[in-house]
């Protein structure tokens, strides 16, 4: 699994609802936009979303930066956003930020969550990562809930964020 790898899925097989399907985590494509955007709608923003195949084709192409989806027998059911961030703190060790995970509402509370983030979690001690950072919406309650019992401290640091619209010009 190098940091460059096309492929990165892993297969799964689940009966889930009486159905057999063929979940697994692999690099979006940019025949996927339509779903990642579609889920990114799932998201609470305030802008909105404008997906570009191109871009994703684009980030397909990164060794550091990595777009995932679950996909279940064709269809996007979730995706988040890995960026292994290069430091010089800790010798070659890159740290990574996780951003944008989202679970289709129809697939909420299936285990899909947690697959996604054991998957990452892998990936980044694959590649030597000294840490993993994400954040969250203040107002979200069952994301916090949801990372805190994946072992993440909300208390380790305080995140910042300044949106564009602010910055000065």
């Amino acid at each position: 699994m190098g940091r460059g790898d096309k492929t990165l899925g892993v297969g799964a097989a689940d009966n889930l609802k009486g159905k057999l399907s063929m979940r697994h985590i692999r690099r979006a494509t940019k025949e996927d936009a339509e779903a990642v955007t579609n889920l990114y709608r799932e998201l609470n923003t305030l802008s909105p979303v404008s997906i570009l195949p191109e871009r994703i084709d684009a980030v397909a192409n990164s060794s550091n930066t990595f777009l995932l989806v679950c996909d279940d027998s064709g269809e996007i059911i979730a995706t988040a956003l890995l960026c292994l961030c290069q430091d010089v703190m800790f010798d070659n060790q890159p740290f990574a930020v996780v951003e944008n995970v989202v679970v289709s509402a129809n697939y909420k509370r299936e285990g899909i969550g947690k697959s996604m983030m054991d998957y990452i979690e892998a990936f980044c001690l694959a590649q030597d990562c000294s840490k993993i950072m994400l954040q969250t919406s203040s107002e979200n309650r069952d994301a916090q809930d949801f990372y805190t019992a994946m072992g993440y401290d909300p208390n380790a640091k305080i995140g910042f964020i300044k949106y564009r619209r602010y910055l000065s010009r």
